[in-house]
């Protein structure tokens, strides 16, 4: 939520180390809210506070084209995301997964297979309300050191916080520690690797690498400075698999037995993945695309889901009492718009099919026994 959000980035000792291809009055934009919400508001059942995380933000050439017909000429995603704003910023914690690298103001602006992103998305990402982007993933590296720097320097510009790659080895091993209502919870981004591409000699601090031992070690360095909840975005998984791989089914395995680590968010797909409760704690395999527009629409790859979990106080600790879902579409049009679909279709053969399909493959691991809803169902 785009508020008085303190986050403070507490210094540590110990090391963190570490995708292929508007008006008001838009019709599109219509949907219902999600239940519990009022102007995106969630109505938490008990004291603390609620995350809300998403998918991939893949900024294709397509989108860019859209932003600018939406500005009259002049790029703007604000309309792009309107439809999820209300889910967004009613989060006390919103958090996104920038998947793209950003490009100066002037361009180039790339897709597929090397990105290069418009700076006017981060502005569109604070508008939504987004407080927080996770940035380590397998584009991180597409246009170099300098893509990392001029990215990280548009998300500091729009007040929103990062993680995952830095411009120093002194940002790399400070921990991100952001108070939400008074709470102190770190956010810790890693990926599988880089498209082939190496981390340049000397500098490993760029981008995180996913080693389950390394994630640990970091949530281990925020809860020495300070962190009382510690949630840990993954870039894993095979893409347009629907089914986790064996290694993140490991690593979730590893990473929520460990007692530091308290929430798992993954990206990479861009197709949805299961939910699942490991060790008492929520692991979110794969969130799918929030925004992407590929050359080759699946389907599957338009839809996704806002994850949406609350946390209270557990004895000594911190804890999810409630787990929720609200799926998302990327609907194509003309004009291209991302909606909520968490309050049903409205008798939209395509949403009904979105929502239809989001349901079975989040609950397929048993989550709807362990706890997950959808607001709405």
């Amino acid at each position: 939520m785009r508020r008085s959000l303190l986050a403070t980035c507490c210094a540590a000792a110990l090391l963190a180390a570490g995708c292929s291809t508007g008006t008001a009055a838009d019709p599109k934009l219509s949907v219902p809210a999600a239940e519990g919400l009022t102007s995106g508001s969630a109505k938490p059942a008990a004291p603390g506070f609620t995350v809300a995380a998403t998918g991939d933000v893949l900024i294709h050439p397509a989108l860019t084209d859209q932003a600018t017909q939406d500005g009259g000429g002049k790029r703007d995603y604000r309309q792009i995301f309107a439809g999820v704003k209300p889910a967004i910023s009613g989060a006390d914690l919103a958090i996104c997964h920038l998947e793209t690298p950003i490009a100066a103001p002037e361009g180039p602006f790339k897709g597929y297979p090397e990105f290069s992103a418009p700076p006017e998305v981060v502005a569109a990402l604070a508008d939504t309300g987004y407080d927080d982007c996770s940035t380590a993933s397998n584009h991180t590296l597409d246009v170099g050191e300098a893509g990392v720097t001029r990215t990280l320097e548009a998300l500091d510009k729009a007040g929103i916080k990062h993680t995952g790659s830095a411009r120093s080895a002194d940002e790399a091993k400070t921990p991100l520690i952001m108070d939400v209502k008074g709470v102190k919870v770190a956010h810790v981004s890693y990926t599988f690797g880089f498209n082939g591409k190496q981390l340049p000699a000397g500098k490993p601090w760029l981008s995180n690498t996913l080693k389950a031992d390394d994630v640990i070690t970091a949530a281990k360095a925020a809860k020495a400075a300070g962190a009382e909840v510690v949630i840990a975005s993954l870039h894993w998984g095979t893409e347009f698999v629907h089914d986790p791989t064996q290694a993140q089914r490991r690593d979730a395995q590893k990473l929520l037995a460990d007692p530091t680590i308290d929430l798992i968010i993954g990206h990479h797909a861009h197709v949805v993945q299961p939910f699942e409760k490991i060790n008492g704690k929520w692991v979110a395999y794969g969130l799918g695309n929030h925004i992407a527009k590929h050359s080759d629409p699946r389907g599957v790859s338009e839809e996704g889901a806002i994850a949406r979990f609350h946390f209270t106080r557990n004895g000594t600790g911190w804890a999810v009492d409630k787990a929720e879902y609200l799926p998302t579409l990327i609907d194509l049009g003309p004009p291209i718009r991302l909606l909520d679909l968490s309050q049903g279709s409205a008798g939209d053969s395509r949403q009904t099919e979105a929502v239809k399909r989001t349901d079975g493959i989040v609950l397929s691991r048993d989550a709807g026994n362990q706890g997950l809803t959808r607001p709405g169902k």
